[in-house]
């Protein structure tokens, strides 16, 4: 009987769903590590620490700001079967990040250009100057992580 990753499934689609969500969180953690560290150093703060509350904070306070960018960026494009799929494919209720990634996780799937679009926004979302908690001034402030950042900051 051969080895199946224990977080895996036996369903091609389900792995492949699995796979684009690791994906994303890595570079959602990467995008919002960098607006941070960019943010402080404009400030002329010390680095984040991965066991410093307000850091923590403001680092899922860059999730959030960051996903919710992206959700309207990219979702406001769509043709209204589109953004039916994407509705249908992100289940209801948990927490706002959740519900954030699962959009674009099912947005990574329906549009074959996505890592285009979103390489676009995180440039126009690193490029907007960023309030001292690293968050664009743009973004108000105020999920499950395998990435090696995620990990840093708690979220694996």
């Amino acid at each position: 009987m051969p080895f199946r990753h224990p977080d895996r499934s036996h369903d091609l689609g389900t792995r492949i769903e699995l796979e684009v969500r690791e994906r994303l969180e890595e570079a959602v953690d990467y995008v919002c590590l960098d607006a941070l560290v960019r943010s402080r150093r404009a400030h002329g703060l010390s680095p984040p620490a991965a066991d410093n509350p307000d850091d923590r904070r403001a680092y899922t306070a860059n999730v959030l700001a960051f996903l919710e960018s992206l959700r309207r960026e990219l979702v406001g494009g769509l043709s209204a079967e589109e953004q039916r799929k994407v509705l249908n494919a992100t289940p209801a209720g948990g927490d706002e990040q959740a519900q954030l990634l699962a959009v674009q996780v099912a947005l990574a799937r329906l549009l074959p250009d996505y890592w285009q679009r979103f390489d676009a926004v995180q440039a126009r979302y690193l490029a907007t100057p960023a309030e001292s908690d690293g968050a664009p001034a743009s973004v108000p402030s105020g999920s499950e992580g395998r990435g090696l950042l995620a990990r840093l900051f708690g979220r694996g």
